[in-house]
């Protein structure tokens, strides 16, 4: 069986798996659709897949500028949690996270959801009364949250420093059972896979560098592949709404910022849990393959860069090693960044554009991947029906105009 098995795969290598059934087609564009979905990402997937399973509307394109979740799908930590602030963020995550909990079946397809549990480590007196006010927050929204203490920690997390000498002595931390990691590329897969086989058309090295618009609406979009009429336009272009926004003539209050990540060598199992640091602002999990995954802040500068930079990496690393003292000797393999778009109040934008038929999905900063489903199914309404979703009521552009703002930029944090 080892030596059939062996012959088996170089005989398909040699071939070029040209017996292999695609996952998704690769279409010709049509000169119309009834909704042009700009974004290949997840979220742009995301909202084809439940525009057509929802509301049966299936003449869809997904367009993307170079290859589906090359973007920040395919350029995260693949953290997800749902332990927001606010009643309206709280809805929005957990909606998320619920969606998650049953999308591998929703999708015939293994997103290889892992709820390892979320851990927020508590350093003082301070993050101690913010972590209790979290959780009676999220409690009261209906949401599982817990404290647990110091030894718990310890027993827990065997390999973390619980040393009093430590620079951040840990005592105690904020858990959500339900929080984890998800495989980023499967979620882009399934989408994409399920998104397909109901007819969506996604189409790939396919730029938008423009729109044709008559009477305060979009008529067409102008690629780099020619023109494509339209009846509507959802964006989930994430870093580069705002470019998409500029095209369409409005501004948005969206800045873009490089968040970095690194991976290490493969090590045995020995990290059950995804660990924050507040003091740091470094967190990390250890994958299914057991490579360590590890990031923290923001950089603090505008840029549409996707590497990573000497800075970031000594920053974490040195945060890592600090916390974690059992990892000085291992090897980082690899490092890159993706490209969050940054909002005033570090809560997304949802819904409607001054642009009669453009509805939009951005401003997710830190939390994109994490929102996935929800940012999808919330797109999609709002596209299918013309006005938004219940749940997107709070998250339009309207609220920077009347300061009504949903201040989550001390949920948010750096960790995604």
């Amino acid at each position: 069986m080892q030596r059939y098995s062996f012959f088996n795969l170089a005989r398909h290598a040699l071939r070029g798996n040209t017996t292999y059934t695609p996952a998704w087609h690769q279409p010709k564009l049509k000169p119309q659709y009834d909704v042009v979905i700009i974004g290949g990402g997840g979220h742009g997937l995301a909202t084809a897949y439940y525009l057509a399973k929802n509301y049966g509307i299936t003449n869809v394109a997904v367009l993307e500028k170079g290859w589906i979740g090359g973007g920040n799908s395919g350029r995260n930590t693949t953290n997800v949690r749902s332990d927001y602030m606010f009643p309206e963020s709280v809805a929005v995550y957990d909606l998320a996270l619920r969606l998650y909990e049953e999308l591998a079946k929703d999708l015939n397809f293994n997103i290889m959801l892992s709820q390892r549990g979320w851990m927020t480590l508590i350093h003082d007196q301070h993050q101690l009364e913010s972590a209790q006010h979290k959780m009676n927050s999220l409690v009261c929204n209906g949401i599982e949250a817990q404290i647990i203490g110091r030894e718990e920690v310890r027993r827990m997390i065997p390999t973390l420093n619980m040393s009093a000498n430590a620079r951040y002595p840990v005592i105690g931390a904020f858990r959500q059972k339900r929080g984890g990691t998800i495989r980023h590329d499967a979620v882009v897969w399934g989408y994409a896979r399920a998104a397909d086989q109901l007819g969506v058309h996604i189409v790939q090295d396919c730029e938008v560098i423009g729109f044709e618009k008559a009477g305060g609406s979009i008529t067409a979009v102008k690629t780099s592949r020619g023109r494509i009429g339209c009846g509507a336009v959802g964006v989930a272009a994430a870093g580069h709404s705002s470019l998409i926004a500029d095209m369409a003539g409005f501004r948005l209050p969206v800045t873009s910022h490089c968040l970095q990540a690194m991976v290490s060598e493969p090590l045995k199992p020995l990290l059950n849990h995804v660990v924050f640091s507040p003091s740091t602002g470094v967190y990390i999990n250890q994958t299914q393959k057991g490579e360590l995954v590890m990031g923290s802040a923001r950089d603090l500068y505008a840029s549409y860069g996707q590497r990573g930079t000497f800075p970031t990496i000594e920053k974490t690393i040195t945060a890592v090693i600090e916390m974690f003292p059992i990892f000085g000797q291992t090897r980082l393999m690899r490092h890159w960044a993706g490209i969050v778009d940054i909002v005033p109040d570090s809560s997304p934008i949802l819904g409607p554009t001054p642009v009669g038929n453009m509805h939009i999905n951005c401003g997710w900063g830190s939390g994109g991947f994490k929102a996935i489903p929800a940012g999808g199914l919330l797109l999609a309404c709002s596209l299918a029906t013309g006005k938004p979703h219940p749940l997107a009521l709070k998250f339009g552009l309207d609220r920077f105009r009347s300061n009504r703002l949903v201040d989550e930029s001390a949920a948010a944090g750096s960790a995604h």
